[in-house]
């Protein structure tokens, strides 16, 4: 791969800062950019009062006499990010990101990300499709994804999982989706894919934690019911949350009634997440993350 990655339009980036909030960051990166013949095409920015943190994504384009990726990076590094003391990532803007999609035995959310991919609706290539069941070999032979069969129990679990990160190496990986992963995975693989794990939980949380939330909202008598997506972390279910979306419901409806709404519901917010974080419009701010949309 070049150093740089390289569109009809030019060579385009994405950066992404957070760092502690004080005047003239924006004047700095700007000028920063601009010195080296480079192009915004567009910018947002947060100042969290309570955190005390800034956070900034630059999507930008550089001529061709503009410095290569590494040496923008070195630059950067020395005269903005140091003396910003800011946590920073350069991200090539055209290359697509290489996503593993992780699934169980309810396969809607991983139809819809393949139907959305296939169109061409998320910039992402799919490497590999990994699940502890067969049932959609079929499926992801259909889409041209090589599938892995790699069933686990208590007793393999670790062998399981090492081998999850072989795929991910191998196939260069850059984010992990579970697809409704029906597994727990364990705190050092957590660990390890820090920041680059989605999950789907079939509920609003952080209400209805566990196994069955639609069940457990409709025994509670509820008038919404959503999904959300969130980082993986060790702590189940309680990772800084990428998106949520809601449907209103009502008493005439079943518990299978709200799951067959709520499957609708885990498309769209699973994919809106996929999205913003392909496109490097999620940064983490502590517990919480600022989504550039």
């Amino acid at each position: 791969m070049s150093d740089h990655a390289t569109s009809a339009n030019g060579t385009e980036y994405i950066l992404t800062i957070s760092c502690p909030d004080t005047v003239g960051i924006v004047f700095a990166v700007s000028g920063f950019l601009a010195e080296r013949g480079c192009n915004i095409i567009d910018s947002a920015q947060f100042g969290d009062r309570v955190t005390g943190l800034f956070f900034l994504r630059i999507h930008f384009s550089a001529a061709g006499s503009s410095p290569a990726k590494t040496a923008l990076e070195g630059a950067f590094a020395e005269l903005i990010a140091t003396p910003f003391r800011m946590s920073w990532k350069l991200h090539d803007a055209t290359r697509p990101q290489r996503v593993m999609i992780m699934v169980s035995k309810f396969g809607h959310c991983l139809n819809d990300l393949l139907y959305r991919y296939r169109l061409g609706y998320l910039p992402i290539e799919i490497p590999a499709i990994v699940s502890n069941h067969r049932d959609f070999y079929q499926l992801a032979a259909w889409h041209n994804v090589p599938f892995h069969y790699l069933p686990v129990t208590a007793d393999t679990k670790q062998a399981q999982e090492e081998r999850l990160l072989e795929i991910i190496d191998e196939e260069r990986v850059d984010l992990v989706v579970l697809a409704r992963y029906m597994q727990v995975l364990s705190p050092s693989l957590c660990a390890t894919l820090e920041g680059r794990a989605i999950n789907i939980h079939h509920s609003f949380l952080p209400s209805f934690r566990g196994a069955k939330p639609y069940h457990q909202a409709y025994a509670r008598g509820v008038k919404l019911i959503g999904a959300t997506a969130h980082y993986v972390t060790s702590g189940l279910d309680e990772g800084p949350i990428i998106d949520q979306e809601v449907e209103r419901v009502d008493h005439t409806l079943t518990p299978d009634d709200l799951v067959a709404i709520g499957r609708d519901i885990e498309n769209v917010v699973l994919a809106r997440a996929v999205k913003y974080h392909v496109e490097h419009r999620v940064l983490l701010n502590g517990n919480k993350t600022v989504v550039f949309k």
